[in-house]
Formats: C-alpha cells, sequence, structure tokens
C-alpha cells in the first residue's frame, strides 16, 4: 500500500507519513522482560520497523515525549508506572488519541481487556503470542490507522464502502450487494459507526457512548438486539459482522 501524504513531525508522536508502511515506521516496545522484548524487537525489525524500548512506564513516557513514533507495543505489568497509567497519561493528558496502542499482556482478564480498551487502546494481544500474529497486527493496525489520515486529507464524503456494504449517509441508506436494507434509526447508525473502522473492536460501552443523544434509549441489552437485527436483514453480509465475546462487535474488514 503506498500513501503519499506526508504529516508533520513533532516531539509529542505525531504520525509521519512513510511512501510505504514498513518505510521508517518506528514502534516502542514497552516490556520489562528483556527476552520478550528481544522476541518482539526482532520480528519487528525483521518486517523493516525501526524499534525503540522501554523496560518500564516511566521510560516509556519519557521516550513518547521526546520521540516521534508511529505506534506502541504496551505490556500492563511494568515497574513504576503501570502500562494502564502509560495509557492513560498518553490518551487524556496528553490528549494523544491518533497514536496507536497495541496492548500485549499476560493479564488476560475480561476486565483488564475491557478497560485497556475503553482507555484507547486500539487492539489487545494477550500473551504467550505468536510472532506472526503480532506482527500481522502491527501491520493491519498500521494499515487502517495510515488510510484513516490519508482519507482525513481528502474532502469529506458522504458515501462509505466496506467490500459489499455501501452507505450514503446523506440519505440514511445503506445497500448490502446493491441490495437497500430496510434499517431503523439506531440500526443504521450502528452499522454506520462499526463500518467507519472495519477490523476495530467496539465494546458494548464505547458504542453506547458513540449513540448516546439519539431519541430512543441505549442499553447493552439493545445493542444485543440491534446487532441481532442488522445481521438478519444483511442476509448473507450478517456474518460480516462479528462478536468479541465478552468485549463486543466488530464489521470484519475484508481480505
Amino acid at each position: 500500500m503506498n500513501i503519499s501524504v506526508h504529516g508533520t513531525d513533532d516531539r509529542m508522536g505525531v504520525f509521519r507519513y512513510s511512501k510505504h508502511m514498513s518505510d521508517g515506521c518506528t514502534i516502542l516496545v514497552v516490556e520489562d522482560e528483556p527476552d520478550i522484548q528481544d522476541l518482539i524487537c526482532y520480528h519487528l525489525k525483521r518486517e523493516g520497523y525501526v524499534t525503540l524500548r522501554a523496560a518500564s512506564g516511566d521510560e516509556a513516557l519519557s521516550i513518547i515525549k521526546e520521540q516521534p513514533l508511529d505506534l506502541i507495543m504496551l505490556d500492563l505489568m511494568l515497574p513504576g508506572k503501570s502500562g494502564i497509567e502509560v495509557l492513560k497519561t498518553l490518551r487524556f493528558s496528553w490528549a494523544k488519541a491518533d497514536l496507536p496502542v497495541i496492548i500485549v499482556s499476560a493479564r488476560t482478564d475480561e476486565s483488564d481487556i475491557i478497560t485497556g480498551l475503553e482507555l484507547g487502546a486500539d487492539n489487545y494481544l494477550p500473551k504467550p503470542f505468536s510472532p506472526k500474529v503480532l506482527v500481522a497486527n502491527v501491520k493491519a493496525l498500521l494499515r487502517r490507522t495510515f488510510q484513516a489520515h490519508r482519507e482525513a486529507q481528502e474532502p469529506e464524503s458522504n458515501q462509505l464502502q466496506v467490500g459489499n456494504l455501501f452507505i450514503d449517509i446523506s440519505r440514511y441508506e445503506a445497500f448490502w450487494d446493491n441490495e437497500q436494507l430496510n434499517l431503523t434509526a439506531g440500526e443504521f447508525n450502528l452499522l454506520h459507526l462499526l463500518a467507519s473502522s472495519p477490523g476495530r473492536v467496539y465494546t458494548r460501552n464505547q458504542i453506547i457512548t458513540e449513540m448516546r443523544g439519539s431519541d430512543y434509549p441505549v442499553t447493552e441489552r439493545s445493542i444485543d438486539v440491534q446487532i441481532a437485527s442488522l445481521r438478519r436483514k444483511m442476509g448473507k453480509g450478517g456474518t460480516t459482522i462479528k462478536t468479541v465475546w465478552g468485549i463486543g462487535y466488530s464489521l470484519q474488514e475484508p481480505a
């Protein structure tokens, strides 16, 4: 995938768009176990990425503040400041919402996963992990992020297409395989949200926050009901809406 747009490069980690996703992309690996840190950096370097290392939360924040970065691999259990504290500082104190973060952690409790995602992590990779899966996650996240930045530079469009799904935002119309879907306002808004970031996992609380303010009550139960209705109305297309058990939903990104 070629990217021709070049963005600003400040000291707080704003994206530096490169010609190829691995050209000049710098990834900070925040991990206090040397063997795991070496393993992650080895496989990232094989793909052409530049890696920086931090073994503590405080060291990570110092690097994030001083170095331009494209992505962060973040462990949760760190000396000093925890990974959660690093994430909170990044997202709230420094308002860096556009710097991708993948949590890589041995903590796999549902509450830890949900907390990380709701604080702004883009993905959660449990240990032990496959190096191939790790690299695939990095590539997919950078691809989506670069695409979002490129689209932000282009004139705003009232139309959205993901595979066989076509959405006309101004007309409140959605089509699957050129057949119009008979959706309620809530179902349309939910489908539009999922389609806006294919592959991203939205927790139920995130979906509720995005849809809050509509004329109808939004609860976790109502989200589940609308997802079931969406799948039914989309027919074969309904299989593109994936359930991430215990977390929420995502729209399958086309292969």
